[in-house]
């Protein structure tokens, strides 16, 4: 049992590997409260703090910028300091500023508040890193699909339920409704530090036990890490990828709620249940994503699972174009389940690649490609704080780029290193070893 499985059987929870497997994904689906919690309330924030259009665009930016920087340094620890510690201490700073948000009395320190949560996405690179050392080759791409996605499923859950703490604090008497965003956010700061505590607790950094137990081969294996991803072409092109599939999902996040209640009228719960329609597609279409592209790859190889990823978005630029364009909410709805379908089957599709880039840089080849999803939703975040485009129009901007990226994935040849190839198809870890 100190060893990476080879299959994943989802209702266990045996074992260490297993036990990481679902610690860790519960753990990145409350990171999603604290980062994106405040998005559904922020019609509140913007009519108490008197924001602007343009003002709640540089938040929108703000809240994924950290993220990128923050990416890049987790990737670098989980690769020397471990999973274990780097989760441990993100949690821990990251609970700070989302409990502290309530504080905020002014657009620019609503801003700095916004900007230091932003740290808590890097919980993602995490993630992946960890089922990617828990799990044996032939079943990583479906092990961090399936994690990310049931993670990713905070954001949307978060869209309905913290609408919902907020009028609990309204109807207990706590709170007047202007002000229950200050409250509401001390619930997911709160969750973030039990989280911590069970991370530290109940987790291990590999199957064999923490880094610090097995230094001597940490040290041998893991220098230089971060150069050797940043040489590898292979690396670019999953960030690129990555940042308009996850990119656009984040943004999704941080606007849909505003979207709904200025085109269509809705009310504040009522968007937040409509937005949380596109988190909820990640209770499968993720983990669908990840399946397929290893099924994919073992016929296919590493080339096969490119050709799948980049037909993944291109199908998802095409639903965000007719998003963009409906005329009605029916259609509206219609077109969100169908391009966040092809978009989480697209991160899916993208994480199941990363591992088979560079085994000895597991996690800096994850953090860059995880900085690329939140590097694109930052540039989006421009089109939707410009006074001349509205929200439709950047969604139709959005749809168009994320069709041209595909193109791109579709035209690159994504080469497998040698012997790896041999570990995708044999399903032999053994084999990725000596690779």
């Amino acid at each position: 049992m100190n060893q990476p499985l080879s299959k994943l059987n989802i209702f266990s929870g045996k074992g260490i590997q297993m036990r990481t497997f679902h610690i860790t994904w519960l753990t990145f689906f409350f990171c999603f409260f604290g980062w994106f919690g405040i998005a559904p309330l922020m019609p509140l924030v913007r009519e108490q703090l008197h924001l602007t259009k343009e003002q709640v665009g540089n938040i929108t930016i703000a809240s994924v910028s950290a993220t990128i920087i923050a990416r890049l340094i987790i990737g670098r620890l989980c690769d020397t300091l471990g999973p274990r510690l780097s989760y441990t201490i993100l949690l821990v700073l990251g609970a700070i500023p989302v409990m502290c948000i309530g504080f905020a009395n002014s657009y620019e320190s609503f801003l700095l508040f916004r900007l230091v949560i932003g740290i808590i996405g890097a919980s993602f690179v995490i993630t992946q890193f960890h089922t990617s050392v828990m799990f044996a080759p032939n079943v990583i791409g479906t092990a961090n699909a399936v994690a990310g996605g049931w993670g990713n499923l905070g954001g949307g859950v978060t869209q309905i339920v913290m609408p919902l703490v907020a009028a609990a604090f309204v109807g207990a008497g706590y709170i007047d409704k202007g002000n229950s965003w200050r409250v509401a956010m001390i619930v997911p700061g709160a969750i973030l530090l039990v989280m911590a505590f069970v991370y530290y607790r109940f987790t291990k950094d590999t199957p064999n036990g923490n880094y610090s137990e097995i230094k001597r081969q940490t040290k041998e294996k893991k220098k230089g890490t971060f150069i050797m991803a940043m040489k590898d072409y292979r690396t670019w092109v999953l960030a690129i990828a990555y940042a308009a599939c996850f990119g656009v999902e984040i943004t999704v996040d941080n606007v849909a709620a505003t979207y709904f209640v200025d085109n269509y009228k809705a009310t504040l719960i009522m968007a937040g249940a409509l937005a949380s329609i596109f988190g909820f597609m990640n209770l499968f279409a993720r983990a669908l994503g990840g399946i397929v592209s290893d099924k994919v790859g073992k016929a296919y190889g590493l080339r096969g699972k490119g050709l799948l990823l980049a037909g993944f978005l291109v199908l998802e630029g095409l639903g965000i174009v007719l998003f963009s364009k409906a005329g009605s909410l029916p259609v509206a709805i219609f077109s969100m389940l169908l391009f966040a379908l092809f978009l989480k089957m697209a991160n899916g599709g993208t994480y199941s690649i990363v591992p088979f880039v560079n085994k000895e840089a597991i996690g800096s080849v994850s953090g860059i490609v995880g900085a690329g999803g939140n590097i694109g939703a930052m540039l989006i975040g421009f089109l939707f704080k410009s006074k001349n485009i509205t929200y439709s129009q950047a969604f139709f901007y959005i749809g168009i780029g994320v069709a041209v990226v595909g193109l791109v994935v579709l035209l690159t040849h994504l080469r497998t290193a040698r012997g790896v190839e041999a570990a995708t198809n044999l399903k032999d870890e053994a084999a990725l070893a000596r690779a």
